[in-house]
């Protein structure tokens, strides 16, 4: 087995532990706001003008409780859609009423919507980023689900913007493996804690 193939079968089997884990965790409302408040509490998240937040799917931690209240902070808040080549795009969202269930269930901009110039942002306009994912440790090494939507993405982020990213505890792990195009993430917040990451070098 190449190098290359062993780290991809690490990585699935550290992707379906960590899907199962977040999938058991109990309490996922009250976590996912004590997460998303600590997020808010952030001197990066008070500097910052221009914010993005991800919307959830599935069992990761929840934003868009908190979405609403972030609209309401007077900084420009943007969310990520998927566009058909598997491309993250980035919507300026103004109110809720902007959002519509998608395809897989997936809460989205609404389609009419996203081509509206007024509606289209650029990532070097983010002053701050919010990341999923599904497993990370402690380095701020990070994993998501493997089609690389958010490397793509964050690669494209000034280098002054910081790349926080939320999980529950159970989604943790010892380490990661990691290639040379991952990115590390520069905090990870939990439920629990705060942690430094590396960072972008």
């Amino acid at each position: 087995m190449t190098f290359d193939a062993a780290i991809r079968e690490q990585k699935d089997q550290l992707r379906k532990q960590a899907h199962s884990n977040r999938n058991a965790q109990e309490n996922k409302d009250d976590l996912s706001r004590r997460i998303v408040g600590a997020f808010m509490a952030l001197p990066e998240y008070a500097k910052a003008n221009t914010v993005m937040f991800y919307i959830d799917v599935r069992s990761e931690v929840r934003t868009r409780h908190d979405l609403e209240l972030a609209l309401q902070s007077g900084k420009t808040i943007i969310v990520p859609w998927c566009n058909d080549d598997g491309e993250l795009e980035l919507f300026r969202l103004a109110s809720m009423d902007e959002l519509e269930v998608g395809m897989y269930k997936i809460l989205e901009p609404r389609k009419e919507l996203r081509s509206l110039p007024e509606k289209q942002v650029n990532v070097e306009e983010l002053d701050l980023i919010m990341v999923p994912g599904v497993a990370f440790d402690r380095r701020g090494a990070r994993m998501g689900h493997g089609k690389g939507y958010y490397d793509k993405l964050l690669q494209h982020a000034r280098k002054d913007t910081p790349l926080i990213a939320l999980a529950f505890e159970c989604q943790l792990f010892e380490q990661i493996p990691v290639a040379d195009h991952d990115i590390f993430m520069d905090k990870i917040i939990t439920e629990d804690q705060v942690y430094t990451g590396r960072g972008r070098s």
